[in-house]
């Protein structure tokens, strides 16, 4: 993923999510509606967190340090880690100690009636541009690769973070507005109880989705299948190395993998030709697959067994 397209789509969800914030308070002080205060609590929610992988990603821009020799890359898992974080326990568990409050006191909508469903509308629209923006941006990167396997093995967290979040909200909106149509409807406070109980329970299950995947970004994944065939490749494919004896990869960050590998070199090489063959390898190497920065290759002799 490009910095850039991630970027593009984090401000995009940045400035729809501080707008729709303001109107669901708002909608909320008026109406009273539990379900309007759940969405508003869900927007700045949301928000904080697009502000922490903006924040992330800068940070792992840093130079690398004698403390820190492969650099800041996993920050931006980091940060994403903590937007699960935030998202469980700001906007779902919120969401559903409200919806208790609120099935314990249930109370109609009896003001402003027609401000609750009209904010939800148009964050709707806003939200669908913000989520469409999200669409085309991962649309240039992930391929063939379906949204779930999009979601699941791609090495920068910010496009699937905002993926989950923008569809998050957009479902989040569709049972607030159920909620609160069917309270108008009916008169009953259950129904915007149930609404915002709903919220909870679907931001819940997202962040609990983002908290697994990021986790296992910040434990280190191995290159993609694809690169690691051209990186074999690309080692086997000159005179110097006569097979790969095993090899690893990990990324350090999104756009920096570590190649570790054992070749087999010619028992008869010099120090000097070996030498010169492991930098041809190595140039091969980031030929094929340029995010391969730090290389480590061990040059050792092949013996055959049996």
């Amino acid at each position: 993923m490009s910095a850039g397209g991630g970027t593009r789509a984090i401000v995009a969800a940045l400035l729809a999510n501080l707008g729709i914030a303001v109107t669901k308070f708002i909608a909320w002080a008026l109406s009273g509606s539990s379900s309007m205060l759940a969405e508003a609590i869900h927007s700045v929610a949301d928000s904080g967190n697009q502000i922490l992988l903006l924040f992330g990603g800068r940070r792992a821009q840093r130079e690398a340090t004698p403390l820190h020799p492969f650099g800041f890359g996993r920050e931006r898992y980091i940060y994403a880690f903590i937007v699960s974080i935030v998202l469980f326990s700001v906007g779902g568990l919120f969401a559903l100690y409200e919806a208790w409050h609120k099935f314990q006191h249930p109370t109609p909508i009896t003001a402003w009636k027609w401000l609750p469903v009209t904010v939800l509308l148009v964050a709707i629209v806003l939200e669908s541009f913000s989520f469409r923006t999200a669409i085309v941006e991962s649309n240039a990167v992930r391929g063939k690769a379906s949204w779930k396997e999009f979601i699941r093995r791609a090495k920068a967290p910010e496009l699937p973070v905002i993926l989950l979040e923008d569809l998050g909200a957009l479902v989040g909106l569709v049972f607030a507005l159920i909620g609160v149509s069917m309270t108008l409807i009916t008169g009953s406070g259950y129904w915007d109880a149930a609404g915002t109980m709903m919220i909870g329970l679907l931001l819940v299950v997202i962040a609990v989705v983002l908290a697994l995947e990021t986790k296992s970004l910040l434990l280190g994944e191995s290159a993609t299948d694809e690169h690691v065939k051209a990186i074999a490749a690309a080692i086997a494919n000159g005179p110097e190395v006569e097979r790969v004896i095993h090899m690893r990869t990990m990324h350090l960050g999104p756009e920096e993998l570590l190649v570790a590998a054992k070749i087999a070199v010619r028992h008869d090489e010099t120090a000097d030709e070996v030498a010169k063959g492991i930098d041809a390898a190595e140039a091969r190497i980031r030929e094929a697959v340029p995010i391969a920065k730090v290389i480590y290759l061990e040059p050792d002799i092949y013996y055959q067994k049996g």
